[in-house]
C-alpha cells in the first residue's frame, strides 16, 4: 500500500494538521509509524485520496457507492465486529485477550449473544477419520434442501438451527468425540495433542472479522431468507478463493521458493514479477495483523518462515499476517497441508451464522444497483 508523510496528506487534503489527526483517530485514515523515524507518521494514501475527493464534491453517489466496497467506507450495521486502532473486537471485547483462555464454543456464544452450551448442543458422532471440506461441502448442501428458510423466525429459534448447523461443520472440519471442544478434537484428529493450545487460539482470533468477502457472501444470502445452512455454504465457497481464506497456499509457494533460491532472492523475484505477497500487510492492521502477533508468542517459527519473516518484513515494509502464521502453524505442528483452510472454516462459521442471523433480523435484503456499462439499450420508435 502507498504511504503518505503528514506534508503530503496534509496537501491532498488541503487541511490543518488538527483535522489530519481527527480523521485518523476517527478511524477514516489508516496511520503508522515511519520505519526511518518512528516520530513520524505515514498515512494511508488510498484513505486520504478517497478524503480529499469527499471534501472537493467531485464524487458522485456512483463514484461513492463503488468505492465503498473496496476497502471503503461501512456498507451496513453490525454489533458482531470490529477493527478499531489496529485491535478486533467481538461484542465490544478484545478478541486477542479474549482468545487467551476461551474456546470457539465460547466465542460463538458470545458472536450469537448465547450461552456456550447452546451453541453445540445438538452434537453428533461423525462418520469419518480425517478433517475434510469436501465433507463439509456435501454436508451443508445436503442440509439446504430440507432446512427452513429463515424468515418468520425467532433468535432463540435461529439459534437453535445455528447449533445444528455448527455440528454438521464439525462433524465434517473436527471429527472426534463428540464431547470434546473443538480444538480438542481438532488436534486429535490430526494427531497433534501438542498443537491443541494453538489451536484453540486460532480458532478464537479466526472466528469473525467484521464484513469480509465471505461474510458479506453469507449475509446476502441470510437477507434473502434462505436457511442458515445456505448462507455457510456461502460463505464456505467464497473462503476457498485465493485472495481469501486460502491465501496460505501463496505463503507456501514463498517458503518453497525459498528453499530452492533463498528467502531474498524468493522475495526479490515475486516483488519483481508485480505479484502481491500475501503472507504480509493487511489494509485494516498498519501496524501489523493483530491476530498474527498474538499468536506468534504461541510457537516456535520454522526456521524457513523465520527467514522469510524476517527477509520480507524488511524488503516489503509490513509485518507477517494471519495467513502467514496459519502457514506456519501448520509447519511447526507437522499438521495436513490444508490445515489453515480447515481452521478457517471451521472457525469463521461462527461468524457467518451470527451475521447471517443479525442479517435476518434486520429484515433487509441486500440488493444494490450495477452501473451498467454494456452496449447502448435499443430503443423502440413508435411510428
Amino acid at each position: 500500500m502507498p504511504w503518505l508523510t503528514a506534508e503530503e496528506a496534509l496537501q491532498a487534503l488541503k487541511t490543518k494538521p488538527q483535522t489530519l489527526y481527527a480523521n485518523v483517530s476517527r478511524g477514516r485514515i489508516r496511520a503508522k509509524p515511519d520505519p526511518a523515524d518512528p516520530r513520524r507518521s505515514l498515512y494511508q494514501a488510498a484513505d486520504v485520496q478517497r478524503l480529499a475527493e469527499r471534501h472537493a464534491g467531485r464524487r458522485k453517489a456512483e463514484t461513492v457507492a463503488a468505492e465503498t466496497i473496496r476497502w471503503g467506507d461501512p456498507v451496513l450495521s453490525s454489533a458482531i465486529s470490529t477493527i478499531i486502532g489496529g485491535r478486533l473486537f467481538y461484542r465490544g471485547r478484545d478478541a486477542a485477550d479474549f482468545a487467551e483462555t476461551a474456546t470457539l464454543e465460547q466465542t460463538a456464544a458470545l458472536l450469537w449473544n448465547g450461552d456456550a452450551a447452546e451453541a453445540l448442543a445438538s452434537r453428533t458422532a461423525a462418520g469419518h477419520a480425517a478433517p475434510s471440506l469436501q465433507a463439509a461441502f456435501l454436508a451443508l448442501a445436503g442440509r439446504v434442501t430440507s432446512d427452513l428458510p429463515s424468515l418468520g423466525r425467532s433468535q432463540a429459534a435461529l439459534r437453535r438451527e445455528a447449533s445444528g448447523v455448527l455440528c454438521t461443520v464439525a462433524d465434517a472440519l473436527a471429527p472426534g468425540s463428540s464431547d470434546r471442544p473443538l480444538h480438542l478434537r481438532l488436534a486429535e484428529s490430526w494427531q497433534r495433542p501438542n498443537a491443541a493450545d494453538c489451536l484453540r487460539r486460532a480458532l478464537v482470533l479466526l472466528a469473525d472479522h467484521e464484513l469480509n468477502a465471505s461474510t458479506f457472501a453469507a449475509r446476502v444470502t441470510a437477507s434473502a431468507g434462505a436457511a442458515l445452512s445456505a448462507a455457510v455454504l456461502s460463505g464456505l465457497a467464497t473462503l476457498t478463493g485465493p485472495l481469501h481464506g486460502a491465501a496460505w497456499q501463496g505463503v507456501n509457494a514463498l517458503i518453497e521458493a525459498a528453499s530452492a533460491v533463498g528467502a531474498e532472492q524468493a522475495v526479490r523475484r515475486t516483488l519483481a514479477q508485480g505479484y502481491r505477497l500475501s503472507a504480509f500487510g493487511h489494509p485494516l492492521y498498519p501496524d501489523g495483523d493483530i491476530r498474527a502477533q498474538a499468536l506468534l508468542s504461541h510457537f516456535l517459527l520454522p526456521q524457513p518462515f523465520a527467514e522469510i519473516r524476517e527477509t520480507g518484513e524488511d524488503m516489503v515494509g509490513e509485518k507477517v499476517n494471519v495467513d502467514f502464521v496459519l502457514a506456519a502453524m501448520a509447519a511447526a505442528f507437522d499438521l495436513p497441508r490444508e490445515a489453515p483452510i480447515i481452521m478457517f472454516s471451521l472457525a469463521r462459521s461462527t461468524g457467518w451464522l451470527a451475521h447471517a442471523m443479525e442479517q435476518i433480523d434486520s429484515g433487509e435484503l441486500i440488493r444494490p444497483r450495477a452501473r451498467y456499462a454494456g452496449p447502448s439499450p435499443e430503443t423502440t420508435i413508435n411510428p
